[in-house]
This record gives structure tokens, sequence and C-alpha cells, in this order.
């Protein structure tokens, strides 16, 4: 521990192995008495390493020592500096806690109860102490933080990073000028993530500094999708086998990457069994109390951390620090037992003869002259200072804390909180308060201040263990963390390429994987597997109609209603719109039989025009004939307009015209069965009466086709035919099809069809038998019989057909009962027309005809005066 003293004018030396402060005196227009004014900033520090409690043997911390003395050099920059405490001089003490929190409570005891024990010699009497620098430690600076909190005495911490300190309530008299492991934790959960590794392993120091910081790192990295296979604790001073149990655990562990959130002894102890136990081929993590410890970073570790990666705090520089280093040495203080040990330790050389008795390799006798710029060890070293700029900072933050107050800095009279200090008594809540708004900047232009925590702003190197030319082990800044930027980009790389391990051959640039499991690759989303963290899960592959676009997706999206996920389900594409186009197979053939249908319709007309005046024709009355040619034209290019991308104006014609083309064929076919009927199955003998007259027919034939003309346009006024995107049936496409509307105006118009050819059916059946050379009533059952079965079967297949089919079906419908009127009706006639001219005569078809009516007359019926109209 050291504590420093400042006096005013003349005054008593301070002690530091008898070292002495240069002194300012006092101008002869300085106003006050004459008295003596002492402050007290107490430094704790691990000086020695403790092997064994409460025994301790020395064993030089040459990194402390240098602490120590950047210390000393910035109180003799303050003394001699002319604008910060002008006439003041500080003094300083130095307690060794011996790495124990045991030691730092005792001697943060003693120092507040007089009993001051430092290195050399013990101070009676009372000691204001007004300001504590240290420890080394998160454990021992929270032990001491509690005993001096009570006090207002404030305690600046330049190497506890634990983020328990930062609690107010608890530590409210705490500083310090290290970053809290709040951010550092949260800045290592980034690092594994940034890199992939979603599966490591941990090992923590058990003390406040591991525990509270793994602590923080694991809920971090939780948050972060970063899950922890195993976290083992240890000590230093633990049993080997229970660090061997330890590394035994991380060599079976199934994870590549360990966080070591470890004291630089307890990476020291575990890279010991590392060694032994040859662990190779991890990728290691460190935190800043270890990840720049040169006396870690050798050849032989680095068969273990060759490719290390880790945060620690800015590098800087201190002019005139190495200078000052070099000055070092028994010569300042012959009689100071620190000096001379560091000195026998830097050189390997003794002072006392080494007797014969004492074991161990014999040493030279130090002459005192020798030279430390030819020595290289972590005390001269002041390439990277890091945690000496902090010393270097707490130290000059109570210098200015106390400058402040003495001067008035916020003005006398505003607040018990910023009243000027007497000269005479000034107590450790003053000094405390000042920290609390303390904002200066130093000469190398870093602002020094403190939040509302007692903390600095978190700012962080990533450094990278690489070999250089010569094979030594250096540290390369790869990356930074600056918490105070904005969440997402605190955290960068800086370009610079990253060694990862070193093979036998040569250095390994391929990062690194350590996860669970293996990634999910878009179209791919992850199950949870039961009893496993949640870093460890199965791919599944998204349902139809959803997709996961991202590595490593939770879940899967739905595409919306027109969107359908692609082959690999990586991404939502337009759902195939379908409909019977003209450009597929089906529509061109449906188109084609209608056409084909249509021309030969008119064919079969042209053909009964040609023949118009011969007996067939004649007595198959030709202008009904003809209209039924006509409407069954009308059916087959009716069919065409089913084909083709639906509009609304395709919509409202395909169904009306199908409607009113068939009611109109249907009427003329009715009529001719009518008029079939009436001729042959007269009932009454004389009957003359003229029921299958032109007029009637052509009334009977408008009346019926005109019903199903205003079936239609009720329906088209109240509830048409539309186009819609049926994303129902059929999830991976849209059918585009015509929404029927009004159901009741759709099967109205179907009814009323299957009513008249229902009519016409059994109007026909009644007149089957009539002469084999004219029995068109035959024919017309046979084409009845055909147009029923297909719309019979049609309703079915309609209501059960998906998509276009529907459209084809009613497609076949159409062009099936077509062409069964005019094959069964108007075939036959066709036949006799064109092949067997030898049978269209008056002649054949009067004895026919003759013979049927004699017939007819034993039976007591009587011919109708229609059939020789008809002839």
């Amino acid at each position: 521990m050291w504590v420093l003293r400042a006096f005013w004018a003349e005054g008593e030396e301070s002690l530091y192995y008898n070292h002495k402060i240069q002194r300012r005196t006092k101008p002869d227009n300085e106003i006050g008495p004459w008295s003596f004014l002492q402050f007290h900033i107490f430094y704790q520090t691990n000086l020695m390493q403790c092997f064994l409690f409460p025994f301790c043997f020395r064993s030089m911390n040459l990194i402390d020592f240098h602490l120590a003395q950047t210390m000393i050099f910035a109180i003799e920059e303050i003394n001699n500096s002319s604008s910060l405490l002008p006439n003041i001089s500080i003094g300083y003490r130095i307690y060794d806690s011996c790495g124990s929190t045991l030691s730092s409570m005792r001697a943060v005891m003693a120092l507040m109860n007089g009993q001051e024990r430092t290195v050399g010699k013990t101070c009676s009497g009372q000691s204001a102490v007004h300001a504590i620098i240290g420890a080394s430690d998160s454990s021992s600076t929270i032990v001491m933080s509690r005993s001096t909190g009570a006090f207002q005495i404030p305690v600046i911490s330049h190497f506890a990073t634990c983020a328990c300190l930062s609690n107010r309530k608890e530590f409210p008299s705490f500083f310090r000028t290290i970053p809290s492991d709040f951010y550092q934790s949260r800045a290592l959960a980034q690092l594994v993530k940034y890199f992939g590794w979603t599966w490591v392993g941990a090992v923590r120091s058990d003390n406040a500094y591991g525990n509270n910081g793994m602590a923080t790192f694991m809920e971090a990295a939780g948050l972060e999708g970063v899950c922890i296979e195993y976290s083992e604790a240890i000590l230093w001073n633990n049993p080997r086998e229970q660090i061997a149990r330890v590394v035994e655990v991380i060599s079976r562990a199934s994870s590549k990457v360990v966080v070591a959130f470890l004291s630089q002894w307890e990476m020291d102890v575990l890279l010991e069994e590392a060694l032994a136990q040859n662990l190779t081929g991890l990728q290691w993590v460190g935190s800043e109390s270890w990840i720049t410890i040169d006396r870690l970073a050798t050849r032989r570790s680095s068969a273990v951390l060759s490719g290390t990666l880790g945060f620690t705090i800015s590098k800087s520089k201190i002019p005139g620090l190495r200078e000052f280093l070099l000055r070092v040495g028994p010569a300042q203080d012959p009689n100071n037992t620190l000096l001379r040990e560091f000195w026998e330790i830097t050189f390997s050389c003794r002072f006392s003869p080494q007797q014969e008795k004492e074991s161990g390799p014999r040493q030279s006798q130090c002459s005192g002259s020798e030279r430390l710029e030819e020595i290289i060890n972590p005390f001269t070293d002041t390439s990277a200072l890091r945690f000496s700029n902090n010393v270097y900072k707490a130290v000059y933050a109570v210098a200015h804390s106390i400058h402040d107050l003495l001067t008035c800095r916020y003005g006398e009279g505003q607040g018990g909180n910023r009243n000027c200090a007497h000269r005479d008594s000034i107590e450790p809540g003053q000094v405390l308060r000042y920290l609390r708004d303390l904002n200066f900047t130093m000469k190398s232009g870093e602002r020094v201040y403190f939040d509302e925590n007692g903390d600095p702003t978190a700012i962080y190197e990533l450094v990278n263990w690489q070999r250089d030319q010569a094979g030594e082990t250096v540290f390369v800044t790869v990356g930074n963390y600056n918490a105070s930027l904005p969440k997402g980009d605190q955290f960068a790389m800086n370009g610079i390429q990253i060694a990862w391990g070193v093979s036998r051959c040569c250095v390994v640039f391929q990062r690194p994987r350590s996860v669970c499991s293996d990634s999910c690759l878009p179209g791919y989303r992850q199950a949870e597997i039961k009893g496993m963290p949640v870093c460890c899960f199965s791919c599944i592959p998204c349902a139809a109609g959803e997709i996961s676009n991202l590595t490593d997706s939770a879940k899967c999206t739905q595409c919306s209603l027109e969107y359908w996920s692609n082959g690999d389900k990586s991404r939502c594409v337009p759902k195939v719109v379908e409909f019977l186009s003209f450009d597929e197979t089906m529509g061109i053939l449906l188109a084609a039989i209608s056409l084909v249908g249509a021309c030969l319709t008119i064919v079969v007309s042209l053909v009964f025009f040609s023949f118009r005046e011969t007996p067939i024709v004649k007595a198959s009355n030709s202008e009904l004939s003809f209209l039924l040619l006509f409407s069954l034209t009308l059916c087959f290019l009716c069919s065409l307009t089913f084909i083709g991308r639906p509009s609304e104006w395709s919509c409202m014609l395909r169904h009306t015209a199908f409607g009113i083309t068939f009611a109109l064929c249907m009427s003329c076919v009715l009529a001719k069965t009518i008029a079939v009927v009436i001729a042959f199955q007269a009932t009454m003998p004389g009957n003359t009466v003229p029921q299958c007259s032109i007029p009637l027919q052509r009334i009977s034939v408008f009346s019926c086709t005109l019903l199903q003309v205003v079936i239609c346009v009720l329906w088209l006024a109240l509830a048409p035919s539309v186009p819609v995107k049926n994303t129902a049936h059929a999830t991976e496409k849209v059918i585009l099809e015509c929404d029927v509307g009004s159901a009741i105006g759709f099967w109205a118009v179907l009814g009323y069809i299957g009513f008249l050819a229902l009519l016409c059916f059994v109007l026909a059946f009644l007149a089957r038998k009539l002469p084999d050379n004219f029995s068109e009533a035959k024919f017309i059952t046979f084409s009845m019989l055909i147009f029923c079965a297909v719309w019979i079967t049609f309703i079915p297949a309609y209501v059960s057909s998906p998509g276009k089919f529907t459209v084809a079906v009613e497609i076949f419908a159409i062009l099936a009962s077509s062409f069964g009127l005019l094959f069964c009706i108007f075939g036959p006639k066709c036949y006799i027309i064109l092949l067997k001219p030898e049978k269209n005569t008056k002649k054949h078809i009067m004895g026919k005809i003759n013979l049927e009516r004699n017939q007819a007359l034993r039976g007591g019926q009587s011919s109708s005066g229609c059939a020789r109209l008809r002839l």
C-alpha cells in the first residue's frame, strides 16, 4: 500500500523506503498560518506473490513494482508543477497486501486506526487518509471499499474491474480508472457472436472478479444466442488435482472456444497444467487481466495460446517514464530491502555472499552499478503502457480534486457540498464530492472523468496473439470496442488479418468453428432438441408456403396469399396463376375441337342448303333444322369464351352465351320432337288441326329461348359472374376463375336447359318406334340420351375438379353434348344425302310412310296433314 502526503511549505519528509520527496517553498505573499497539511493517498499492490498464507514467500512481482514506480513518477511530476497544487508537495506510503484480502483489510484498518505498517518501518499516530488508490484485484478492493465507505474515504482502483463495484449503495466512495467488467463481459459476448461461436466453454477465477464477470458474460451471451457448454472455477492456490480436473473437462468438451475470465495468476497455473496435458487445438478468448501479460506469451505457451483473442484497455505513452524507471535502483536507498531484492531478481545476482549450504545455482555478486538499459522485462517495458496509465490518471485525479477543493473552483456558498476547504481541516468527504464532478484533460489529450457509478468510459482494444518474424508472440490490435457509441456501432474490426493458431508448418488464418449444431441453411428452421441448450438444435425444412431467408432462422415465415415459397424455401415468389389458356396443350386441343365442331356444323348447314329441295331435307323441317344448326354453331363457339384469362366481360359472356345458345338449341330440338310426335302419334282419326304449323313452332322456340334470356338478364343484373383469385383451393398457386356470383342464377340456367332436354327426351322416347326410313324421333332420343348423360355426369365432375380442370370439364360437356346433337340428328341424314342418294327420293320415303300408314289405319289411327306438308 502506498500513502501519499502533501506538505504546505515546510514539513516532514514522507516515507517510501527512505525515499525523499522534493519540497517547494511557500511564497511570501501566501495567506494563512504556517501550518502543516497532510494528504494521504493510499495505494495497495501485490508486490509479493504469496504462495501459502499467512506465510508469504516473497517473489517479486515486477508488474506491480512497475506500477508503484509509475505512481511515484506521477507524484514527482505534480510536485514539480507550478500550475497543479502549487507550493504543495504530495507524499506517499506503500503497503503490500501480498495478494491476500485479509492482508488488505488489516492494512486498511491499521491505516485508519493510526497503526500504519509500511515496507521497512512502522509509523504510529493518527493518520488522516483522504484518498486511496488500489488495489490490484477486485476481491481486495471490495473488502477495502466496504471498510472505508462509512468514512467517506475515496478509493480509486486502477485494476479492479468487478461490475459489483459500480453499486453506489454498497460502494458510495469507489472510483476507478479502468472500465467495469459490465462492459467487458458484453464486449466478449459480442465478440464470440461476431465470429459465429455459439457453443463455448468458460473458465473463471473463483473470486469476485471471475464470478461476477462470468455471470455478466453468461447473461449477455444468452441474449446474443451463445450457449455455455461448461463453466469451471479455479484459484491459483487450488490443489493441482483440481486444476487437472478442469483441464480434462476442457479437453473432453465438444466446444472449440474457451472464454477465460481469469486473473493472471489463475491463468498461469491453468496454462501450466494445459501444457502438461498437451491441450491444443482450442481458441482462447481472454479477459483484460491476462491478455497482455508478457510472461504468459512465450514460445512455450504458444502451443496452447497461439491465436488468442481478448479485450484490453487502450495503450498509451507517458513521456519521461522510461527514463525515470531506468534510474530506479539500490543507489537511491541502499538500506531498502525491496530495492535490493528487485536488483537481485533483475540481474540474477546477490548483494550478500551466497552460503555454501544454500541450494540452487551459484549467483554472482551484485555491484549495484548494473545497467537497467540492458534489461528487457515487465518493469522496463514501456512500449504499450496500459495499466500504468490507469495509475497515472488515478494520481492526477486525486491531485486535481484537491486542487479544485483548495482553489474554490466551484465557488464558495453554493451549498454544503461545494464550500471551500479550510487548509487545516480538509475532510475525505470533501475530496470525495469533488471527485464525483471531476473533469480534466491529461497532457496526452485524454479526458478523465467518472460517471454516476464512478466508472470511466469503457473503451477497449481487441488484441490477437500473433508471431513476428523472430517467432516471438506480439499483441496485435485487430478491433475496438467503445461502449459510448450507439448499439450496433460499439464493436468494430479494423481489417487486420487475424492469426487463429499455429500448425506444424505455418500460421493458421482459417477461423475455427465452435457450434453445437451445424447452421441451418436458408429454407430450414431450428427445432429445439429436448434436454439440450437452445444452441443445440436440429434443422427442419420449412413447410410448403413458408420460407427462411437467413442462416439459423428460428422460425419460418409464411408467404402472403399471392406468394409461394420457391424450391429451396428461401424466398417467396409470386404464385403460379392458373387458368385455361390458349397457350397450353389442353386449351389448344379444346379450342381446336370447338372450331372443328363449328366448322363441321357449317358444313352440314351447307349440305342441307345445297340439298334443300330434296325430300329428306324437306321432311326434316328445314327451317327448324337450319335454326338448330345455327344454334349448334353458337354452342361450339361459346366454348371458346371459357378459354383464356378470365376478365369481367368474359366471365359475364361465357355463362350467359352458353345458357342462351343451349336454350335455343333445346328449343329447336323440342319443336322438332313435338312436330314428330304430333305427326305420328295423333290419337284422333280425321284430326286435321294444324298442330305443328310453322308459326306455332316459331312461337314455341322464341318463347322457350326468351325465358332463358330473362333468367340470364336477372342473373347479370343482380349478381353477375366476376373474375376472382382462388387461393383457398390450392395453396401453391392462384386459380384465376370466374365466380358465378349467384349460385341460384347459375343453377337456374343449367336447370332450365336440363328441363328442356328432359322434356325432349321424354317426347322423343314416346315417338321412338317411327318408320326406319324416317326415324328422326329415334335419333332425337339418342341425342337427348347423350345430352342428359353428359350433363348428369358433368355436375359431380364440375364440383370436384380443381382449378382449370373445372373449366375444361364444362367445355367438354358443351362440346360432347353439341357433338351428340349434331351427329345423332344430322349424321344419318347427311349419310343418306351424300352416300345413299338413291334413298333420298320421295318414292322411297312415301313407300315406307304408306306402309306404316296402313298399319296405323288397321289400328284405327289416322295420319296428320302435318306429315304431308313436310313431304
